[in-house]
């Protein structure tokens, strides 16, 4: 039987494997098994190695911020901190194929952001002003090439203004928008029907900021960009409801930087923002995590300091499967906050100082300004010169305090709507006449046109001799020629002196961008007319010239520019004026009681003086308790294009730091260093006294006393440094540039200026740790020099160290703002103390002169009934330089208290102050607010500060 069965088998065996049927099933089971055998190999015996080599294809490394360290004062009072905020970020996720979807896209994200009124960030930097004009914000010609060569694409500047013309740099901020606007195809934009889309100016500068910004960060596409900071819930709200329709777009939580005090500290502070393309390698070399999107410190501390306040960014490398989920996370380490920044200023004072500085400038106008017309001669004494209300009234639009543009729209007040109509009116006669002179063969010569119409010939050449127009090449200019010659003396007309231009090669005319080369020089100038004028036409500033004609000739009133001012919303009629100037006409009294109340204050106005610097410095320490400059800004608003362009424009110069840039020469202030330097060299002694007539005659171009025709008599050098007598230091220049022999040798006289102005620091910077200008010692003319004229030149810092040398006889310090760093909890990370630059080894008896000198200032010289009232005894020196015969003069003042045990030190400075008591005046209220005889809210509540009635001579 079992035979029986296995024979069976046998047979069924032998016809299995006959039939086709078994080599099908053998194939199927070995490829079976070869698919079972290679997924055992790689799930159990290789598997996590393949996934592995799966996820590192798609590693990316992600890193996040760390929060910016706070800024505060000596006291520990808050001034910059971060605070919570929502940020809108794009992202090229590759979901918009064809650059028309994303326009498309970019065009939906604006349009809710504008709805909100949130403002677009980016560094293309152009932008519109409050006039609605294309303006650059770069903040130089030189930084404006370097973004115009980011722009191009090329390495160098020196790669623009190319053969081919395909990086021109004399390009208007308007021709650079409409260049980038047809370059991303704004004007073939179409919506999803195919219908022509229009977009506003606005529009388009948002989305090619957005797209400029996604430019520059190409090279880390899964990184995102900000492109809108600080955005409101209802604004989040928007964007997260089309979600949908803004792919790559995202809300995050983020902190943004914020500012307590922020206008009378930016000068100082400075203020945040995304890396400058020229400053990333520079940083990066200090840090090598620093990429294009980080904000950090352009100006000020927050520049100064950006390596401490800088935060220690986080890192951590995911893995992303193909479907864009986090499947691991490795290397991560946290972010760390950067360190704290203690001042060793103080944020009361500072406050206090800035009102203090407006309310005396306001004073100073007010004293100036006259109800009439004035003009200064060469003779005019530059401490009592007058500002015609004209000058006053133009300001309102050369300042742009009245945006022309609002006085243009159609629903603008029937008062904006009447100057419009003068304006119109007068515009078309104006161009008329220009086109009459300049194509007339028998042109005029430019000394005999009428005020105005020289004026405008004068624009017209400035206007093509600009960089971003650049016909007139005025580095081409032969300047040995003829013509050139008639020209800086006005005894050529403008239309033949182009005509020159023309034929000698620098009016480059490819700009006219006609297509025809022109066969004679009468087509060339014909052409050259036509874009001129017609280019004025839309040039703002051209505008604004018009206007100073209309008001000086009355066409255009100051009773219709002050209304105006309610009707833009620059006033607030809280009372009866507007009413009362409607009724009067008298625009005048108006506009100095608003000037009184300072709801018109002394920056707006940007007439002279229009700005100012203090500085108080701690005499024993070399610590800077207060550093203001007036005009300041809102730091918190310097993201804003707008703003910014609007600041850059202000002829009042926000952005320049008046306590550290601005370099005059110091005047009188400078005398007490060459009375040291005469002591210590024994070119004079205490009792010594030297002889004023008035005039001091032993050198070729005689030097008069600031008393002239009068005298000062016989004087010792404590008088003499307290009647400020020119005499008296201009003997004292000669004796130390004369030898025992009685050589006379004016570069010997020089060195000792130099070595004693070296001495007291004034070769180098005052240590400050924001930007300053160098000093400059004089190399002229010893006997004026003595004096601080000759080509001495100082910012108010550095005489506020060498006034700190006098004060606590001869410790030369290098000045600092920065008291320490702390971490985040707030241990101690490194303490400032001010280091010691030098120390003046000068007799006790040479400073207890000088000393006396300074206080005699205060008690003897001309400006004793200036400080009659003041309860703190001080002593001081006025200063008086005159820069230009036609200009009012600078006036500085330089002081400690108290006199018999010096504390502090308090420099003045007032470009175009017009008098030295101006500047004392401010110090007398910093020293009244310093030792307590007035508060801060009385001084924050105050309108203008009556002038000085002492005209100090010095």
């Amino acid at each position: 039987m079992f035979r029986d069965l296995l024979d069976t088998l046998t047979e069924f065996l032998k016809k299995a494997i006959s039939s086709r049927l078994f080599v099908l099933g053998s194939i199927c089971f070995a490829m079976y098994a070869g698919l079972v055998s290679t997924l055992f190999d790689m799930q159990i015996i290789h598997g996590e190695e393949a996934l592995n080599e799966y996820m590192q294809i798609t590693e990316q490394t992600i890193t996040t911020a760390g929060t910016r360290g706070n800024i505060y004062d000596r006291n520990g009072k808050l001034l910059a901190y971060n605070k919570l905020a929502y940020s809108v970020t794009v992202q090229d996720t590759g979901a918009y194929k064809k650059a028309e979807e994303k326009n498309r896209m970019y065009l939906r994200l604006v349009k809710i952001l504008q709805k909100h009124g949130e403002k677009i960030q980016g560094k293309f930097e152009v932008s519109l002003d409050s006039n609605g004009d294309m303006v650059y914000t770069s903040s130089s010609e030189t930084s404006r090439k370097r973004f115009l060569r980011d722009y191009y694409g090329v390495k160098k500047v020196e790669d623009l203004d190319d053969e081919k013309g395909q990086y021109p740099s004399n390009l208007s901020a308007r021709e650079l928008f409409q260049k980038a606007y047809k370059d991303n195809g704004f004007d073939k934009l179409k919506d999803e029907e195919g219908n022509p889309v229009s977009l506003t100016d606005q529009e388009a500068l948002d989305i090619i900021n957005i797209k400029y910004a996604l430019r520059l960060m190409s090279f880390r596409k899964y990184e995102s960009t900000t492109v809108a900071t600080q955005v409101s819930d209802e604004t989040v709200a928007d964007i997260l409801e089309h979600t949908g329709d803004l792919q790559g777009v995202n809300v995050e939580e983020t902190t943004i930087r914020a500012y307590n005090d922020s206008i009378p500290f930016a000068p100082v502070i400075g203020y945040t923002g995304k890396v400058p393309e020229d400053q990333l390698e520079e940083l990066q070399q200090k840090k090598s995590d620093y990429d294009i999107n980080d904000i950090v410190g352009r100006t000020g501390i927050e520049y100064t300091m950006e390596q401490d306040l800088q935060g220690t960014k986080g890192k951590k490398t995911i893995y992303k499967d193909s479907m864009g989920r986090i499947r691991e996370t490795k290397d991560e380490t946290d972010s760390s906050a950067g360190h704290d920044v203690y001042l060793t200023m103080d944020a009361d004072l500072q406050k206090g100082i800035y009102h203090l500085i407006e309310q005396s400038l306001a004073g100073v106008l007010i004293k100036t300004i006259v109800n009439g017309d004035y003009e200064a001669g060469s003779t005019t004494d530059g401490s009592n010169m007058k500002i015609p209300v004209k000058d006053a009234y133009y300001q309102l639009i050369n300042n742009n305090v009245l945006s022309l543009k609002g006085i243009e729209e159609e629903d603008a007040s029937e008062t904006e709507k009447e100057i419009y109509r003068k304006y119109m009116s007068s515009q078309e006669k104006i161009f008329t006449n220009l086109t009459n002179e300049l194509m007339s063969p028998h042109a005029t010569a430019m000394k005999d046109l009428p005020e105005d119409m020289k004026a405008y010939m004068f624009y017209i050449y400035a206007y093509l001799a600009g960089p971003t127009v650049g016909i007139i090449k005025e580095d081409a200019i032969d300047t040995s020629s003829q013509e050139y010659q008639a020209w800086k003396a006005d005894e050529i007309s403008l239309r033949n002196y182009l005509y020159y231009g023309i034929a000698n090669g620098w009016v480059d005319t490819t700009k006219l961008e006609t297509g025809a080369k022109y066969s004679n020089a009468d087509d060339t100038f014909e052409a050259l007319t036509s874009y001129t004028l017609e280019s004025l036409r839309e040039d703002r500033n051209f505008t604004k010239r018009i206007y100073r004609y209309l008001i000086n000739d009355d066409v255009v009133t100051g009773q219709e520019l002050c209304l105006a001012l309610y009707d833009q919303g620059v006033l607030v009629d809280k009372g009866q004026d507007a009413a009362e100037l409607r009724a009067s006409g008298d625009a005048y009294s108006f506009l100095l009681k608003k000037l009184s109340t300072l709801e018109i204050t002394p920056a707006q106005l940007a007439l002279s003086p229009s700005n100012a610097g203090v500085v108080v410095t701690n005499d024993k320490t070399g610590e800077v308790l207060a550093l203001v400059s007036y005009p300041g800004y809102d730091n918190n608003r310097i993201g804003d294009g707008t703003y910014f362009s609007q600041l850059q424009a202000d002829l009042s110069l926000p952005l320049y730091n008046n306590a550290t840039q601005t370099r005059k020469a110091p005047g009188s202030t400078f005398k007490p260093i060459t009375a040291v330097a005469a002591l210590e060299e024994h070119a004079v002694n205490t009792e010594e006294t030297i002889n004023c007539t008035g005039e001091y005659d032993e050198i070729a171009l005689p030097i008069k006393c600031w008393i002239y025709p009068g005298y000062h008599g016989p004087l010792n050098l404590a008088g003499g440094i307290a009647h400020s007598c020119n005499v008296f230091f201009a003997d004292l220049g000669h004796r130390l540039s004369t030898d025992a022999a009685g050589n006379y040798s004016p570069d010997a006289g020089l060195e000792v200026l130099r070595e004693y102005a070296s001495k007291f620091g004034l070769d180098h910077k005052s240590g400050v740790e924001i930007a300053e200008l160098e000093p400059q010692i004089s190399k002229e003319d010893p006997e004026r020099s003595t004096m601080g004229q000759g080509s001495h030149a100082y910012t108010n810092v550095q005489l506020s160290r060498y006034v700190a040398a006098l004060a606590n006889r001869g410790t030369v310090f290098e000045l600092s703002l920065l008291d320490k760093t702390t971490d985040s909890e707030g241990n101690l990370i490194k303490d400032y103390t001010p280091e010691i630059s030098s120390h003046i080894d000068a007799a006790g008896l040479t400073w207890d002169t000088v000393q006396q000198g300074m206080r005699e200032v205060i008690t003897n010289g001309s400006s004793k009934r200036l400080f009659a009232d003041l309860e703190v005894e001080i002593a001081g020196k006025t200063g008086t330089a005159q820069e230009a015969r036609n200009k009012p003069n600078h006036a500085f003042f330089i002081s400690f208290a108290p006199y018999n045990d010096p504390e502090i030190c308090v420099t003045v400075n007032i470009p175009f102050g017009y008098s030295s008591s101006n500047a004392a005046n401010i110090a007398k209220n910093v020293y009244k607010y310093y030792y307590g005889y007035t508060d801060l809210e009385s001084i924050v509540n105050a309108g203008a500060l009556d002038a000085a009635q002492v005209n100090i001579r010095d």
